[in-house]
C-alpha cells in the first residue's frame, strides 16, 4: 500500500485536543443545533487545510507538498460556504481568525511553526471556536461564551508553556519560571473570576507546571496527562460556570 504524499495527515497530536474542546465547550454549554455537523466539519477541515499550508510553506513551496493545500482548501472553502448559506450571522466571527492564521502561516514561512508566538496564535483561534459554537445554538448568553472561552484560552496557553517545559525547553531555566510565573497569574485570575471548583483545577495545574518538568516525564505520559487535564477544566467549568 502506497503512503499518503506530505502534508496530508496532521502530525502535531496536540491540536486535536485544542480543537475539539473549545468547539464541545461551545457546542454542550450553547446547545446542540443542526448548523453544528456542518460547522464541525468545517473547523476541522480549515484545520488540515491550515496544517497543509503551513508544510507547504515550510517546504519553500515545493510543488509536491501542494496537492493537499488545494484540496483542502476547497473542501474548507465548499464546507465554509455551506455553513455560511444556512447561518448567515456566523460570519460576523471571521475577521477574528485573520490574525491568529497569518501568525500560524508566517511562523511555517520563516520555519518557526513550534514558536510561543504561533502555538498561542492557535491556541486564541480555537478558543475563539468556544463563542462560535455556543451562537451557532440556541444559547443566549454570551457573557458565560466568553467566559468559557476565557477558561480555554488559559488552559491551552499554558499548555503551550508547559509542554515545551517538559520537552523541547526542559534544560532551559528561565522557560520554567516563565512556564510557572504564567500559572501562578491564570490561577490568581481564576480565583476572582471563576467558580471555586475550577480555581482548584487551574491549583492544579499550576501545581503540575511546578512538579512535573523535573521528573522529566515521557512524551507518552505528558499526552496522557493533557487529555485527562483537558476533560477536567472542559466538564469542571461546564458544570461550574
Amino acid at each position: 500500500m502506497n503512503r499518503p504524499g506530505p502534508g496530508w495527515i496532521p502530525n502535531q497530536h496536540g491540536a486535536w485536543a485544542m480543537l475539539a474542546s473549545p468547539l464541545l465547550v461551545g457546542v454542550l454549554a450553547g446547545g446542540v443545533g443542526a448548523i453544528h455537523l456542518p460547522l464541525t466539519a468545517f473547523w476541522f477541515a480549515g484545520y488540515f487545510a491550515f496544517f497543509a499550508a503551513s508544510q507547504w510553506l515550510k517546504a519553500r513551496r515545493r510543488a509536491r507538498w501542494f496537492p493537499p493545500v488545494r484540496f483542502y482548501g476547497a473542501l474548507s472553502v465548499a464546507l465554509g460556504a455551506s455553513v455560511a448559506l444556512i447561518e448567515p450571522g456566523l460570519l460576523v466571527w471571521a475577521p477574528a481568525f485573520a490574525a491568529p492564521l497569518a501568525v500560524g502561516l508566517l511562523a511555517a514561512a520563516y520555519r518557526h511553526e513550534r514558536a510561543v508566538t504561533a502555538g498561542l496564535a492557535m491556541t486564541a483561534a480555537s478558543a475563539l471556536m468556544t463563542v462560535v459554537a455556543y451562537d451557532a445554538g440556541p444559547g443566549t448568553d454570551l457573557e458565560r461564551a466568553w467566559l468559557l472561552a476565557a477558561v480555554q484560552l488559559a488552559y491551552f496557553a499554558g499548555t503551550v508553556l508547559y509542554v515545551k517545559t517538559v520537552i523541547r525547553e526542559r534544560d532551559n531555566p528561565t522557560f520554567y519560571r516563565v512556564s510557572v510565573g504564567y500559572h501562578a497569574v491564570v490561577l490568581a485570575a481564576a480565583a476572582v473570576a471563576t467558580s471555586l471548583p475550577v480555581a482548584v483545577v487551574f491549583l492544579g495545574l499550576f501545581a503540575r507546571a511546578i512538579l512535573v518538568p523535573p521528573l522529566r516525564p515521557t512524551p507518552k505520559q505528558v499526552g496522557l496527562g493533557e487529555i485527562i487535564a483537558t476533560l477536567v477544566v472542559a466538564v469542571t467549568s461546564l458544570l461550574t460556570l
